[in-house]
């Protein structure tokens, strides 16, 4: 078997760690690939190679925006016309239905045609400033923030790949990243096609491995801004490790987003919805609407038809079409029916689910049943923590206070949802949810053109949108006094 190779300052070269990563295919626990992990060594020479391609070759910071953007046009025709391999990619690597990949790939395919024309757009400001100082002409300008250190996940390896290299690229950054090891293929597919499109040698590095590559990117002062998908655990972690030079920082964390369904909501329609929010992906989404919080006379209904949809979804080996795969690993198998064990243990009623699946062809995978628990309460572990995978709680409420209190009692605040046909109380609701990805009978559509983010300890900044351009970019304020001398008050 091949062994993968990391991409530093324009070549594929094996990492120094004399290591290698086995990546497994979570349907079947078969190995797939080998990659050459990287060592701290190798990490310090990638960010090295960004540095020399930011601040002294300078060959794609100085390049103009229309033929940055141009490359980047170039960059996603080639991404399309690999559309169909990329998407089997992810598939057989992270386990998702092909469908679901193949979604990830043409928005990712989107992003790159996005910011390759959002780049173009004016930026800037012109201020009119005191008089005091004489006439002056006073302008902002947005410059890129140097070299950028880009750690992924393993929930969406293409996607969060490309969320984060279009747009620090648009802004003229030189970029180190580093997918998880737990599936890092289709973003090594992606540094190839960065090669075949031409980018500047240094401009992108890719390095492999787990906390010693992370924690040498978070800590080494030639790196400007890290930039971090993943658990809040590792992101304080970066944070701490970032102090040091003050880095820059865009963190994207955990959540456990609540899903508020009054009585007056079309129930048929916010079960679909609610399906979309918990199992989509295996619920292996930091979005993910794993509280359900509804109204107390219509609960018993709702999770009736909610446990009859569960119950009947297939499972299976992503390349199948199944509605739902396998999580990515053993290890993640474990922890979500730990969550489970957790949950009966803690006075839950287990309404449906809660077991591995091993029927057929999936009894070497690491399939879990959809599950759902009813009757949680806010102290229970699997209502507080998140679990990342298909596991929803639900609880009830009475008044529209109720269920708000309900909805921020987490120290997260990534997302949320409020389904009710009263226009007022949607707005209303929507308003006063400590989060900062929201829907209105409705659950998860995401967009490239606006921003995703968190309150609280789901992270820092925000993706996608101009406010995604805006975190790759430093804001540069000039002054220009157009007036001979030294006048106002300085003058004698």
């Amino acid at each position: 078997m091949q062994v993968k190779k990391n991409y530093i300052d324009g070549e594929w070269v094996e990492g120094t760690s004399g290591k290698n990563i086995d990546v497994i295919n979570p349907a079947t626990g078969e190995v797939i690939a080998v990659v050459s992990e990287s060592s701290t060594a190798d990490t310090k020479r990638a960010i090295q190679a960004a540095k020399n391609s930011f601040y002294k070759t300078r060959e794609w910071r100085d390049m103009d925006s229309q033929t940055r953007g141009d490359i980047m046009l170039k960059i996603a025709d080639i991404l399309e016309s690999h559309a169909a391999e990329l998407a089997e990619i992810d598939t057989v690597d992270n386990g998702k239905p092909l469908r679901e990949a193949e979604a990830d790939v043409a928005d990712g395919i989107h992003c790159f045609r996005y910011y390759a024309g959002l780049i173009k757009a004016p930026y800037g400001g012109v201020y009119d400033v005191n008089a005091g100082f004489g006439k002056m002409h006073s302008f902002t300008v947005h410059e890129p923030v140097g070299v950028v250190a880009q750690i992924t996940p393993w929930n969406y390896p293409f996607l969060m790949s490309v969320w984060k290299t279009a747009p620090a690229l648009a802004a003229g950054n030189s970029i180190v990243m580093k997918p998880s090891p737990k599936a890092p293929l289709s973003t090594i597919r992606l540094f190839e096609i960065f090669e075949e499109a031409g980018l500047p040698k240094g401009c992108v590095n890719l390095v492999q491995g787990d906390a010693d590559v992370g924690s040498e990117m978070g800590s080494n002062p030639d790196v400007d801004m890290i930039a971090f998908t993943g658990s809040t655990k590792v992101g304080q972690s970066l944070m701490r490790l970032a102090a040091g030079n003050v880095k820059k920082l865009g963190l994207e964390l955990g959540g456990k987003s609540p899903n508020i369904i009054f009585s007056d909501a079309d129930i048929e329609g916010a079960v679909e919805w609610a399906m979309i929010g918990i199992f989509f992906n295996q619920g292996e989404v930091c979005s993910a609407g794993s509280r359900i919080i509804i109204e107390k006379s219509v609960k018993d209904k709702f999770v009736k038809r909610l446990a009859e949809r569960a119950n009947a979804m297939t499972i299976g080996n992503g390349m199948n079409n199944p509605d739902i795969g396998p999580v990515i690993n053993g290890q993640q198998m474990e922890r979500v029916l730990g969550y489970i064990k957790s949950g009966i243990e803690e006075g839950a009623a287990l309404v449906c689910g809660g077991e591995r699946y091993t029927e057929g062809d999936c009894a070497k995978g690491y399939f879990v049943r959809p599950t759902i628990f009813d009757n949680c309460t806010s102290g229970m572990k699997i209502v507080r923590e998140e679990i990342f995978g298909p596991v929803v709680t639900v609880q009830s409420f009475t008044t529209e206070q109720e269920a708000v209190d309900m909805a921020n009692d987490t120290v997260y605040g990534l997302a949320g949802a409020v389904f009710t046909n009263d226009i007022t109380r949607a707005h209303r609701v929507i308003k006063e949810i400590r989060a900062g990805i929201t829907w209105i009978n409705c659950y998860n559509p995401t967009f490239n053109e606006a921003p995703w983010g968190g309150y609280k300890m789901s992270g820092i900044g925000r993706e996608l949108g101009i406010h995604g351009l805006e975190e790759y970019q430093e804001v540069k304020q000039v002054n220009i006094n157009l007036t001979p001398g030294v006048v106002g008050w300085y003058k004698n």
